[in-house]
């Protein structure tokens, strides 16, 4: 497998994130230090254009672009910085415990065990964090007759390693189906909903090339630019009741809520998280 990042100005990260979602559709991995902002992407050799060490002028300055190779027990060494957490959509609601297999698991709370393989997709990031809060937040609800919980099928676009997905399906959610385009993410959430005895669906996707049809309950947690495709390709007769997106920086929130407005989806709730955010969004 093979990794390409790209190291930029905070000012550049809008639109360096935006080229690379073009060539990562399964999703872009970020990281801050001081002074930059580093974006990485994964595939196999040859899926990914063989960049090396080079400079790529993007707006009005420069961004270092370096390929290289993952080291084959990058998912033994990625246990140092697997760690387990706790989210909750608000004080006193239910709580899942997200954790790796190799942590002890808790008694007093939902657990998701995810071991990400080389999916990268932990649970830990702040777009993961605020999905789930949405999603526990109308799990919480009471149905409409009063009893029970809004539940029902559900559809997660760009699963990643299965973390959404499953836990939905841990909440009662069904059929629950996920999409990535990513061959590692795919396989990794066949293996994480067979570890935690869940019925869930996994199957590849390129939302580039059109979208399967949506569940009333949709995830999707991707990048602006991919929402913006996603919204452009809903159909109203066959739009969700209900979606919640996520992968957008906070200032993007505007755009998004202004494209998901041509299915006729509006925005219910937006929280944020270390300059992230996520949408509900229903149908108008």
């Amino acid at each position: 497998m093979i990794r390409m990042a790209v190291r930029c100005r905070p000012d550049q990260a809008e639109l360096v994130l935006a080229e690379l979602t073009v060539l990562a559709p399964g999703g872009v991995e970020e990281s801050h230090g001081t002074g930059f902002v580093e974006y990485a992407i994964y595939g196999a050799e040859g899926e990914l254009p063989d960049l090396g060490q080079v400079e790529a002028a993007t707006g009005d300055g420069l961004v270092a672009v370096d390929s290289s190779e993952v080291p084959a027990d990058w998912s033994e060494r990625w246990r140092a910085f697997h760690r387990p957490l706790e989210v909750v959509a608000a004080e006193g609601g239910t709580a899942i415990w997200l954790r790796p297999p190799w942590e002890p698991r808790r008694d007093d709370a939902l657990e998701v065990v995810i071991d990400p393989g080389q999916a990268f997709g932990t649970g830990a990031h702040p777009t993961t964090r605020l999905s789930l809060e949405l999603l526990l937040g109308l799990y919480d609800e009471p149905a409409s007759d009063g009893v029970g919980t809004v539940r029902g099928a559900l559809t997660d676009l760009g699963c990643g390693s299965g973390v959404l997905a499953i836990a939905a399906a841990r909440l009662g959610f069904s059929p629950v189906t996920g999409f990535d385009h990513d061959r590692a993410a795919i396989s990794a959430a066949i293996d994480n909903a067979a570890a935690n005895r869940v019925e869930a669906t996994f199957r590849r996707l390129d939302l580039r090339r059109g979208l399967p049809d949506l569940a009333p309950l949709t995830l999707a947690n991707l990048t602006a630019p991919l929402l913006e495709l996603v919204a452009a390709q809903i159909d109203r007769p066959g739009r969700p009741d209900r979606m919640i997106c996520s992968g957008l920086l906070e200032g993007e929130r505007g755009r998004v809520v202004d494209a998901f407005a041509g299915p006729g989806l509006a925005e219910r709730e937006f929280r944020a998280l270390e300059g992230w955010g996520a949408l509900l969004l229903e149908a108008a």
